[in-house]
Protein backbone atom coordinates (compact mmCIF):
# COMPACT_ATOMS: atom_id res chain seq x y z
CA UNK A 1 0.00 0.00 0.00
CA UNK A 2 1.31 3.51 -0.79
CA UNK A 3 0.51 6.27 1.28
CA UNK A 4 0.42 9.81 1.39
CA UNK A 5 0.42 12.71 3.85
CA UNK A 6 -1.97 14.90 5.41
CA UNK A 7 -1.74 18.36 6.46
CA UNK A 8 0.28 17.66 10.20
CA UNK A 9 2.26 14.56 8.41
CA UNK A 10 -0.08 11.51 8.85
CA UNK A 11 0.34 8.95 6.58
CA UNK A 12 -3.15 8.53 4.62
CA UNK A 13 -3.51 5.12 2.49
CA UNK A 14 -3.91 6.41 -1.01
CA UNK A 15 -7.03 3.77 -1.35
CA UNK A 16 -9.93 5.01 0.50
CA UNK A 17 -12.58 2.59 2.32
CA UNK A 18 -15.95 4.59 0.77
CA UNK A 19 -18.76 2.74 3.69
CA UNK A 20 -21.94 4.45 1.77
CA UNK A 21 -22.00 0.99 0.06
CA UNK A 22 -22.10 -1.76 2.43
CA UNK A 23 -24.19 -4.53 1.27
CA UNK A 24 -27.78 -4.51 2.47
CA UNK A 25 -29.68 -7.67 3.48
CA UNK A 26 -33.38 -6.50 3.04
CA UNK A 27 -33.55 -2.88 5.10
CA UNK A 28 -30.10 -3.21 7.32
CA UNK A 29 -26.59 -3.48 6.28
CA UNK A 30 -25.01 -7.21 5.87
CA UNK A 31 -22.80 -6.35 8.94
CA UNK A 32 -20.94 -9.76 8.72
CA UNK A 33 -20.12 -9.45 5.28
CA UNK A 34 -18.99 -5.30 5.85
CA UNK A 35 -16.99 -6.88 8.48
CA UNK A 36 -14.83 -9.26 6.29
CA UNK A 37 -14.10 -6.82 3.83
CA UNK A 38 -13.23 -3.92 5.87
CA UNK A 39 -10.93 -6.21 8.20
CA UNK A 40 -9.30 -7.29 5.05
CA UNK A 41 -8.98 -3.91 3.67
CA UNK A 42 -7.29 -3.26 6.83
CA UNK A 43 -4.93 -6.00 6.83
CA UNK A 44 -3.61 -4.65 3.10
CA UNK A 45 -3.20 -1.66 4.84
CA UNK A 46 -6.01 0.70 4.00
CA UNK A 47 -6.66 3.25 7.16
CA UNK A 48 -9.07 5.72 5.67
CA UNK A 49 -12.90 4.81 6.40
CA UNK A 50 -15.62 7.59 5.04
CA UNK A 51 -19.14 7.20 6.05
CA UNK A 52 -21.83 9.73 6.85
CA UNK A 53 -24.60 10.82 8.84
CA UNK A 54 -27.53 10.69 6.07
CA UNK A 55 -25.72 7.07 4.54
CA UNK A 56 -28.28 4.55 6.24
CA UNK A 57 -26.76 2.41 8.96
CA UNK A 58 -23.26 2.72 7.79
CA UNK A 59 -21.83 4.80 10.58
CA UNK A 60 -22.92 2.38 13.46
CA UNK A 61 -22.10 -0.48 11.23
CA UNK A 62 -18.70 0.64 10.81
CA UNK A 63 -18.56 1.74 14.50
CA UNK A 64 -19.62 -1.69 15.63
CA UNK A 65 -16.96 -3.90 12.93
CA UNK A 66 -14.28 -1.49 14.67
CA UNK A 67 -15.33 -1.83 17.97
CA UNK A 68 -15.84 -5.84 17.46
CA UNK A 69 -12.29 -6.08 16.33
CA UNK A 70 -10.26 -3.49 19.01
CA UNK A 71 -8.79 -1.33 16.02
CA UNK A 72 -10.16 2.19 16.57
CA UNK A 73 -7.16 2.98 17.27
CA UNK A 74 -5.71 1.91 13.92
CA UNK A 75 -7.69 3.73 11.58
CA UNK A 76 -8.75 7.07 10.67
CA UNK A 77 -12.66 7.64 10.53
CA UNK A 78 -13.73 10.44 7.78
CA UNK A 79 -17.72 11.29 8.57
CA UNK A 80 -19.68 14.20 7.73
CA UNK A 81 -22.21 17.14 9.11
CA UNK A 82 -25.57 17.29 7.50
CA UNK A 83 -25.76 21.44 7.67
CA UNK A 84 -28.59 21.83 5.06
CA UNK A 85 -30.82 19.85 7.88
CA UNK A 86 -29.56 22.00 10.94
CA UNK A 87 -31.29 25.00 12.32
CA UNK A 88 -29.21 25.71 14.90
CA UNK A 89 -25.83 24.91 16.98
CA UNK A 90 -27.80 23.50 19.84
CA UNK A 91 -28.85 20.66 16.45
CA UNK A 92 -25.57 20.52 15.67
CA UNK A 93 -24.16 19.06 18.61
CA UNK A 94 -27.32 17.28 18.94
CA UNK A 95 -26.08 15.17 15.65
CA UNK A 96 -22.17 15.23 16.10
CA UNK A 97 -22.97 13.74 20.00
CA UNK A 98 -25.27 10.95 18.03
CA UNK A 99 -22.41 10.13 15.23
CA UNK A 100 -19.90 9.49 18.19
CA UNK A 101 -22.62 6.89 19.75
CA UNK A 102 -22.78 5.44 16.37
CA UNK A 103 -19.13 5.21 15.51
CA UNK A 104 -18.76 4.05 19.21
CA UNK A 105 -15.66 6.80 19.29
CA UNK A 106 -15.08 10.22 21.05
CA UNK A 107 -13.32 11.30 18.17
CA UNK A 108 -13.74 12.15 14.59
CA UNK A 109 -10.31 12.25 12.82
CA UNK A 110 -11.43 13.69 9.36
CA UNK A 111 -15.08 16.09 9.81
CA UNK A 112 -16.65 17.47 7.22
CA UNK A 113 -19.44 20.02 6.26
CA UNK A 114 -21.29 17.67 3.87
CA UNK A 115 -21.66 19.22 0.76
CA UNK A 116 -21.22 22.19 0.97
CA UNK A 117 -22.34 24.39 -2.04
CA UNK A 118 -21.31 27.89 -1.82
CA UNK A 119 -19.77 31.23 0.30
CA UNK A 120 -23.50 32.08 1.50
CA UNK A 121 -24.45 28.89 2.79
CA UNK A 122 -20.79 28.90 4.84
CA UNK A 123 -21.61 32.57 5.53
CA UNK A 124 -25.32 31.34 7.37
CA UNK A 125 -23.25 28.90 8.79
CA UNK A 126 -20.54 31.18 10.61
CA UNK A 127 -23.23 33.16 11.52
CA UNK A 128 -25.08 30.49 13.77
CA UNK A 129 -21.87 29.91 15.47
CA UNK A 130 -19.79 27.05 13.31
CA UNK A 131 -16.32 28.49 13.37
CA UNK A 132 -17.00 28.70 17.44
CA UNK A 133 -18.28 25.25 17.43
CA UNK A 134 -15.62 23.60 15.30
CA UNK A 135 -12.60 25.79 17.25
CA UNK A 136 -13.72 23.84 20.47
CA UNK A 137 -14.15 20.69 19.33
CA UNK A 138 -10.85 21.01 17.92
CA UNK A 139 -9.41 22.17 20.93
CA UNK A 140 -10.62 19.47 22.86
CA UNK A 141 -9.11 17.10 20.42
CA UNK A 142 -12.94 16.01 19.60
CA UNK A 143 -12.18 16.68 15.98
CA UNK A 144 -8.77 15.97 14.30
CA UNK A 145 -9.24 17.84 11.02
CA UNK A 146 -12.14 19.89 9.48
CA UNK A 147 -12.89 19.79 5.78
CA UNK A 148 -15.83 19.90 3.50
CA UNK A 149 -16.76 17.79 0.45
CA UNK A 150 -17.82 19.79 -2.54
CA UNK A 151 -20.19 19.18 -6.12
CA UNK A 152 -20.10 22.34 -8.11
CA UNK A 153 -18.40 24.51 -10.37
CA UNK A 154 -14.50 25.49 -9.90
CA UNK A 155 -14.94 28.89 -9.54
CA UNK A 156 -17.10 28.67 -5.92
CA UNK A 157 -14.80 25.46 -5.05
CA UNK A 158 -12.16 28.05 -5.02
CA UNK A 159 -13.70 30.53 -3.43
CA UNK A 160 -14.80 27.81 -0.63
CA UNK A 161 -10.71 26.68 -0.74
CA UNK A 162 -10.20 30.64 0.60
CA UNK A 163 -12.85 31.43 2.95
CA UNK A 164 -11.83 29.34 6.04
CA UNK A 165 -8.49 27.52 7.16
CA UNK A 166 -9.80 24.31 6.80
CA UNK A 167 -7.11 21.08 7.01
CA UNK A 168 -8.25 19.15 3.91
CA UNK A 169 -11.01 19.09 1.19
CA UNK A 170 -13.27 15.96 -0.65
CA UNK A 171 -14.13 16.71 -4.65
CA UNK A 172 -15.37 14.48 -7.17
CA UNK A 173 -12.80 13.71 -9.44
CA UNK A 174 -12.38 11.35 -12.12
CA UNK A 175 -11.07 11.31 -15.88
CA UNK A 176 -14.52 12.24 -17.25
CA UNK A 177 -14.41 15.26 -14.73
CA UNK A 178 -11.41 16.72 -15.13
CA UNK A 179 -12.58 19.88 -16.52
CA UNK A 180 -16.41 19.64 -14.50
CA UNK A 181 -17.23 19.18 -10.69
CA UNK A 182 -13.90 21.18 -8.67
CA UNK A 183 -11.92 19.63 -11.89
CA UNK A 184 -8.36 19.60 -12.08
CA UNK A 185 -7.80 23.31 -11.83
CA UNK A 186 -9.69 23.22 -8.76
CA UNK A 187 -7.36 19.92 -7.66
CA UNK A 188 -4.13 21.71 -8.56
CA UNK A 189 -5.64 25.21 -6.31
CA UNK A 190 -6.20 22.75 -3.00
CA UNK A 191 -2.66 21.62 -3.51
CA UNK A 192 -1.14 24.93 -3.74
CA UNK A 193 -2.93 25.47 -0.70
CA UNK A 194 -1.26 23.20 1.21
CA UNK A 195 -4.81 21.14 1.41
CA UNK A 196 -4.92 17.68 0.98
CA UNK A 197 -7.36 16.38 -1.32
CA UNK A 198 -9.71 13.54 -0.54
CA UNK A 199 -11.26 11.41 -4.03
CA UNK A 200 -15.16 10.51 -4.02
CA UNK A 201 -16.56 8.97 -7.16
CA UNK A 202 -13.53 7.65 -9.25
CA UNK A 203 -15.32 5.48 -11.14
CA UNK A 204 -18.71 8.12 -10.88
CA UNK A 205 -20.92 5.15 -9.07
CA UNK A 206 -19.22 2.27 -10.84
CA UNK A 207 -20.32 4.12 -14.12
CA UNK A 208 -16.79 4.01 -15.95
CA UNK A 209 -16.87 0.18 -15.25
CA UNK A 210 -20.57 -0.81 -16.00
CA UNK A 211 -22.12 1.78 -18.10
CA UNK A 212 -19.32 2.14 -20.23
CA UNK A 213 -20.90 2.35 -24.19
CA UNK A 214 -20.27 -1.56 -25.80
CA UNK A 215 -17.63 0.60 -27.96
CA UNK A 216 -15.36 1.50 -25.04
CA UNK A 217 -16.01 -1.78 -23.41
CA UNK A 218 -14.17 -3.44 -26.47
CA UNK A 219 -11.00 -1.61 -26.35
CA UNK A 220 -10.55 -3.23 -22.39
CA UNK A 221 -11.43 -6.63 -24.05
CA UNK A 222 -8.89 -6.15 -27.20
CA UNK A 223 -6.28 -4.95 -24.86
CA UNK A 224 -2.82 -6.70 -25.26
CA UNK A 225 -2.16 -4.74 -21.54
CA UNK A 226 -5.71 -6.85 -20.06
CA UNK A 227 -6.12 -3.36 -17.62
CA UNK A 228 -9.42 -3.37 -16.87
CA UNK A 229 -11.68 -0.04 -16.40
CA UNK A 230 -11.77 0.17 -12.75
CA UNK A 231 -7.83 -0.29 -12.43
CA UNK A 232 -7.46 2.42 -15.23
CA UNK A 233 -9.40 4.94 -13.75
CA UNK A 234 -7.91 4.51 -10.31
CA UNK A 235 -4.10 4.31 -11.82
CA UNK A 236 -5.29 7.66 -13.70
CA UNK A 237 -5.66 9.20 -9.98
CA UNK A 238 -3.15 7.57 -8.46
CA UNK A 239 -0.48 8.85 -10.79
CA UNK A 240 -1.33 12.58 -9.73
CA UNK A 241 0.48 13.71 -6.49
CA UNK A 242 -2.08 16.25 -5.90
CA UNK A 243 -4.17 13.21 -4.70
CA UNK A 244 -4.05 12.52 -1.37
CA UNK A 245 -6.62 9.78 -0.80
CA UNK A 246 -8.97 7.73 -3.47
CA UNK A 247 -12.21 6.24 -1.47
CA UNK A 248 -13.80 3.31 -3.50
CA UNK A 249 -17.36 2.12 -1.99
CA UNK A 250 -15.99 -1.83 -2.00
CA UNK A 251 -18.39 -4.45 -1.16
CA UNK A 252 -16.94 -7.73 -2.07
CA UNK A 253 -13.87 -9.51 -0.99
CA UNK A 254 -12.53 -9.47 -4.61
CA UNK A 255 -13.47 -6.10 -5.27
CA UNK A 256 -11.17 -5.22 -2.73
CA UNK A 257 -8.13 -7.22 -3.37
CA UNK A 258 -8.33 -5.75 -7.11
CA UNK A 259 -8.66 -2.38 -5.82
CA UNK A 260 -5.68 -3.15 -3.09
CA UNK A 261 -3.70 -4.79 -6.06
CA UNK A 262 -3.75 -1.31 -8.28
CA UNK A 263 -3.11 1.07 -5.07
CA UNK A 264 -0.24 -0.64 -4.17
CA UNK A 265 1.88 0.42 -7.34
CA UNK A 266 0.34 3.36 -6.95
CA UNK A 267 3.63 5.13 -7.72
CA UNK A 268 3.37 8.66 -9.38
CA UNK A 269 4.82 8.33 -12.60
CA UNK A 270 3.92 4.85 -13.31
CA UNK A 271 1.20 6.11 -15.85
CA UNK A 272 2.56 5.04 -19.23
CA UNK A 273 2.06 6.67 -22.65
CA UNK A 274 -0.42 4.00 -23.40
CA UNK A 275 -2.60 4.11 -20.34
CA UNK A 276 -2.77 8.17 -21.10
CA UNK A 277 -3.74 7.05 -25.32
CA UNK A 278 -6.55 3.96 -24.08
CA UNK A 279 -8.00 6.99 -21.47
CA UNK A 280 -8.41 9.26 -24.22
CA UNK A 281 -9.94 6.45 -26.42
CA UNK A 282 -12.30 5.23 -23.23
CA UNK A 283 -13.16 9.01 -23.53
CA UNK A 284 -14.00 9.67 -27.03
CA UNK A 285 -16.15 6.40 -27.39
CA UNK A 286 -18.28 8.30 -24.01
CA UNK A 287 -17.91 11.12 -25.56
CA UNK A 288 -19.88 10.20 -29.02
CA UNK A 289 -23.25 9.39 -26.75
CA UNK A 290 -23.03 13.53 -25.75
CA UNK A 291 -25.82 15.42 -27.14
CA UNK A 292 -24.64 18.64 -26.49
CA UNK A 293 -20.46 19.32 -27.19
CA UNK A 294 -19.71 22.01 -24.07
CA UNK A 295 -16.31 21.24 -22.91
CA UNK A 296 -16.84 23.14 -19.72
CA UNK A 297 -14.80 25.95 -20.47
CA UNK A 298 -16.87 28.60 -18.68
CA UNK A 299 -16.78 31.47 -20.87
CA UNK A 300 -20.58 31.72 -21.32
CA UNK A 301 -20.48 32.54 -17.47
CA UNK A 302 -22.29 34.42 -15.45
CA UNK A 303 -25.01 33.87 -16.70
CA UNK A 304 -27.19 37.39 -15.49
CA UNK A 305 -29.80 34.82 -14.48
CA UNK A 306 -27.61 32.86 -12.73
CA UNK A 307 -28.13 29.41 -14.20
CA UNK A 308 -24.78 27.20 -14.35
CA UNK A 309 -24.73 26.66 -17.91
CA UNK A 310 -21.82 24.21 -17.80
CA UNK A 311 -23.03 22.12 -15.56
CA UNK A 312 -26.49 21.84 -17.06
CA UNK A 313 -25.05 20.63 -20.49
CA UNK A 314 -22.83 18.00 -18.45
CA UNK A 315 -25.79 16.56 -16.31
CA UNK A 316 -27.70 16.19 -19.55
CA UNK A 317 -25.11 14.61 -21.73
CA UNK A 318 -25.01 12.37 -18.41
CA UNK A 319 -28.47 11.45 -19.52
CA UNK A 320 -27.74 10.06 -22.78
CA UNK A 321 -23.66 8.49 -21.62
CA UNK A 322 -24.91 7.24 -18.09
CA UNK A 323 -28.32 7.17 -16.51
CA UNK A 324 -31.18 9.54 -15.93
CA UNK A 325 -31.40 8.94 -12.58
CA UNK A 326 -27.69 9.72 -11.58
CA UNK A 327 -27.75 12.62 -14.15
CA UNK A 328 -30.51 14.21 -12.42
CA UNK A 329 -29.10 13.22 -9.24
CA UNK A 330 -26.37 14.98 -9.40
CA UNK A 331 -28.38 17.80 -11.36
CA UNK A 332 -30.10 18.40 -7.91
CA UNK A 333 -26.69 18.62 -6.00
CA UNK A 334 -25.37 21.13 -8.03
CA UNK A 335 -28.38 23.42 -8.90
CA UNK A 336 -30.65 23.27 -6.45
CA UNK A 337 -28.61 22.54 -2.45
CA UNK A 338 -27.35 26.51 -2.58
CA UNK A 339 -29.25 29.57 -1.37
CA UNK A 340 -29.36 31.11 -5.21
CA UNK A 341 -30.24 28.30 -7.04
CA UNK A 342 -29.14 27.44 -10.77
CA UNK A 343 -31.38 25.58 -12.60
CA UNK A 344 -31.75 25.90 -16.43
CA UNK A 345 -35.33 26.96 -16.01
CA UNK A 346 -34.30 30.07 -14.80
CA UNK A 347 -32.89 31.28 -18.20
CA UNK A 348 -34.82 34.38 -19.73
CA UNK A 349 -33.43 33.67 -23.48
CA UNK A 350 -31.26 36.78 -23.34
CA UNK A 351 -28.28 35.53 -25.49
CA UNK A 352 -25.34 36.88 -23.73
CA UNK A 353 -24.18 33.21 -22.90
CA UNK A 354 -23.63 32.91 -27.06
CA UNK A 355 -21.78 35.56 -27.88
CA UNK A 356 -18.78 34.46 -26.07
CA UNK A 357 -19.39 30.15 -26.38
CA UNK A 358 -15.87 29.14 -28.53
CA UNK A 359 -18.07 26.09 -29.92
CA UNK A 360 -20.83 28.19 -31.25
CA UNK A 361 -23.41 26.12 -29.04
CA UNK A 362 -26.79 27.38 -29.50
CA UNK A 363 -26.84 27.53 -25.91
CA UNK A 364 -30.70 29.17 -25.32
CA UNK A 365 -32.64 26.17 -27.58
CA UNK A 366 -29.99 23.19 -25.48
CA UNK A 367 -31.05 24.72 -22.06
CA UNK A 368 -34.73 24.33 -23.50
CA UNK A 369 -34.18 20.91 -24.73
CA UNK A 370 -32.24 19.87 -21.33
CA UNK A 371 -34.99 21.11 -18.85
CA UNK A 372 -37.63 19.42 -20.29
CA UNK A 373 -34.77 15.98 -18.96
CA UNK A 374 -33.26 17.31 -16.47
CA UNK A 375 -36.68 19.31 -14.37
CA UNK A 376 -39.45 16.57 -14.30
CA UNK A 377 -42.11 17.65 -11.42
CA UNK A 378 -40.51 15.11 -8.73
CA UNK A 379 -37.12 17.57 -9.52
CA UNK A 380 -39.46 20.84 -9.73
CA UNK A 381 -41.08 19.18 -5.93
CA UNK A 382 -37.59 18.56 -4.55
CA UNK A 383 -36.35 22.05 -5.44
CA UNK A 384 -38.87 23.87 -3.65
CA UNK A 385 -38.86 21.85 -0.46
CA UNK A 386 -35.59 22.78 -1.06
CA UNK A 387 -35.80 26.49 -0.84
CA UNK A 388 -38.69 26.68 1.21
CA UNK A 389 -36.86 24.55 4.03
CA UNK A 390 -33.55 26.32 2.97
CA UNK A 391 -31.40 22.97 2.75
CA UNK A 392 -28.49 24.57 1.72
Amino acid sequence: MQYRKDRKGNDISVLGFGCMRFTRKGNNIDIDKAEKEVMLAMKEGVNYFDTAYVYPGSEAALGEILHRNHCRDKVYIATKLPHYLIKSMDGVEKMFQEELKRLKTDYIDYYLMHMLTDVATWEKLKRQGIAEWIEGKMKSGAIRNIGFSYHGNTAMFRQLVDIYDWDFCQIQYNYMDETSQAGREGLLYANKKGLPVIIMEPLRGGRLVNLLPQSAKKLFEEDPLERTPAELAFRWLFNQPEVTCVLSGMNSMEMVMENVKTADKAVVGHFSQEDEELVEQVKAEIKKTIKVGCTGCGYCMPCPMGVDIPVTFRCYNEIYSETKFGARKEYLQCTAFRQNQSSASLCKGCGKCEQHCPQHIEIRKELKNAVRELEPVPFKAARKIIKLLKLW
